[in-house]
């Protein structure tokens, strides 16, 4: 992707002048296929995320780029865009810490991963995106399943965080195997949303100024389990995709020109003009987090600049409580509303979380947003 493209596909994706509504495109970021560790193929992948009723997804098979499949994929009158990326590791490296999520570029950079901050370089120089895979994960020897955190924070110039990934939410939850066979089974109660102190880090990065991009994935593998005579697949790719996703916003619809579309995506994706949503206990579709001020609107991702003062707004689908936070400081909150608006006089990075509330449970975590980079001046 070349620097006048990003930059051209970033402005479409910001704010429409004339007021048009922006469009809104579901897709999932983290995947594996048969190309590595995952038990379907490219062809299943997509099958699967049709069903889920994803309009794009990132393949990111371990240190490999088969861009052969990228492109449109169809079935009958149904279509998902296939992107290619890859997750790098260092397969040296014990235990396999420090995974990184590549999008945008058109090489396997897998040998550089011994070194993160040079593999970043790499990207960087490719003008592709780098996400933290997992940086919080949770190892479960009794399943033999190392941690498989970020462990080199000292890094620079990485795009993004993978602040929730759903099979590290599932492994988190494991203290047995009868905890493997309930979620396993019941995979609807997983309700762990992203780890406290991963979004502590995120709001202290924001709070330095660092533009940090959020996403949110499946890290989806169809993997096959056998418990005595049972035999079954948990977490079918189909499953998967209806349950943690990224939410994208363009200004314009999608062509249907395949890397047209590509480049508007993931641009939207690297400027931070998405959210995180948990579809699966209710639809995620709709949300919006904007900023108005003299100067002008902001969405996700975006900076505005005010001299007297600025209005943040939030919608939701339904209802939900919802916490507007400044880098690690809630500055507003509302218990249950569908609707919020909050002035502020202060510089800073704002986000949104939203969970659902129901009765007599605890709230499911449901939405976290990117920033609005506020100034004044």
């Amino acid at each position: 992707m070349r620097g006048h493209d990003m930059l051209r596909a970033l402005n479409l994706a910001g704010i429409n002048d004339s007021g048009c509504r922006m469009r809104e495109y579901v897709g999932n970021l983290h995947m594996h296929t048969t190309t590595s560790d995952g038990h379907g193929t490219h062809d299943d992948v997509a099958n699967a995320a049709i069903r889920a009723g994803l309009d794009f997804i990132v393949v990111t098979d371990h240190n490999t780029l088969p861009t052969e499949f990228e492109g449109y994929y169809y079935r009958g009158f149904q279509r998902v865009l296939r992107i290619i990326g890859e997750e790098v590791h260092d397969v040296e490296r014990v235990p396999e810490r420090s995974h990184l999520l590549i999008y945008g570029t058109e090489e396997d950079l897998s040998a550089y991963a011994d070194r993160p901050q040079v593999l970043l370089r790499e990207v960087r120089k490719r003008e592709g995106l780098s996400f933290l895979a997992h940086p919080r994960d949770c190892g479960v020897p009794r399943f033999d399943q190392p941690e498989l955190s970020w462990g080199d924070w000292e890094v620079e110039g990485y795009t993004g965080i993978e602040i929730w990934n759903f099979m590290t939410s599932f492994k988190c939850l494991l203290r047995s195997r009868a905890h493997a066979a309930f979620y396993g089974l019941f995979p609807s109660r997983i309700r762990r949303g992203p780890e406290k102190s991963l979004l502590e880090r995120w709001d202290r990065l924001l709070g330095s100024g660092k533009r940090i991009v959020a996403i949110g994935n499946a890290d989806a593998h169809a993997l096959p389990v056998q418990l005595g005579p049972l035999r079954r697949t948990i977490f079918p790719y189909e499953w998967l995709f209806k349950a943690v996703n990224t939410h994208v916003l363009l200004d314009e619809p999608l062509s249907g020109e395949a890397s047209e579309d590509r480049m508007r995506l993931l641009a939207a994706v690297g400027g931070g003009r998405c959210f995180v949503g948990y579809d699966l206990p209710a639809s995620t579709r709709g949300f919006m987090f904007s900023a108005h001020a003299e100067h002008g609107n902001a969405i996700m991702g975006d900076r505005l600049r005010y001299r007297l003062g600025a209005t943040l707004q939030v919608s939701t689908p339904q209802i939900a409580k919802i916490r507007i936070i400044r880098e690690g400081r809630v500055v507003r909150e509302w218990p249950a509303t569908q609707h919020g608006v909050h002035s502020i006089g202060e510089p800073g990075a704002y986000r949104v979380e939203a969970a659902l509330r129901r009765t007599g449970a605890a709230a499911i975590p449901w939405i976290y947003s990117n920033p609005i980079y506020v100034e004044h001046g």
